[in-house]
């Protein structure tokens, strides 16, 4: 026999207090500041808790990254295979650029501990699986061929904003995320992703 979870009851209100703390300890004090007293003391939650679930920081941000696939976000549909990555594309870069970015900060912060690298696998995987839709209406409206490779595509598309931002640092500015869908638009016009 198995007992029911109550949703919303002290052990999410736990996770969430503690969530909250990384996140913010981890924008006030970066990757290197982060620590499981921190985040125990801004949560106020106890420590020992902290570590009983958690166990280290890199649990934490495993966790912070799991809590990011429990949302019920999909792509919006704007008409076009392009018009879909574009809006894609602005997401990412809206996500991960400025001083503060909180999605920067995690994935920075996720090659520090093998469990949060996973997590951030993972988290990836779920999010362009949710953007499989995409390519499916490009092929349905007759913008991309039947067998084209969806995770190929979407990453033809996104990785030059991730690659600018993450690896070399810089800035990002709309014309890049347009352009960089734009290409990824043509070319699975003409089967590149098969």
């Amino acid at each position: 026999m198995s007992i029911a979870r109550r949703p919303g009851g002290r052990t999410a209100r736990t996770r969430t207090a503690v969530l909250a703390a990384v996140e913010a300890e981890l924008l006030d004090h970066g990757v290197d500041g982060l620590t499981v007293d921190g985040v125990a003391e801004r949560s106020g939650v106890h420590r020992a808790t902290v570590y009983r679930r958690w166990h280290d920081v890199g649990g934490l941000l495993a966790d912070a990254l799991a809590a990011g696939r429990e949302d019920d976000w999909q792509p919006a549909d704007h008409g076009s295979l392009a018009a879909d990555l574009v809006a894609l594309n602005r997401d990412v870069v809206e996500h991960l650029a400025g001083e503060r970015s909180l999605s920067r900060a995690l994935i920075i912060a996720s090659y520090r501990s093998p469990a949060a690298a996973a997590a951030l696998r993972e988290f990836l995987d779920d999010r362009y699986r949710r953007c499989e839709v995409v390519v499916a209406r490009a092929v349905a409206r007759g913008e991309a061929p039947a067998d084209t490779d969806a995770r190929r595509l979407l990453v033809a598309a996104t990785a030059p904003l991730y690659h600018e931002i993450l690896l070399l640092g810089g800035t990002v500015d709309d014309a890049l995320a347009v352009r960089c869908a734009t290409d990824a638009a043509r070319a699975a016009a003409t089967g590149v992703y098969t």
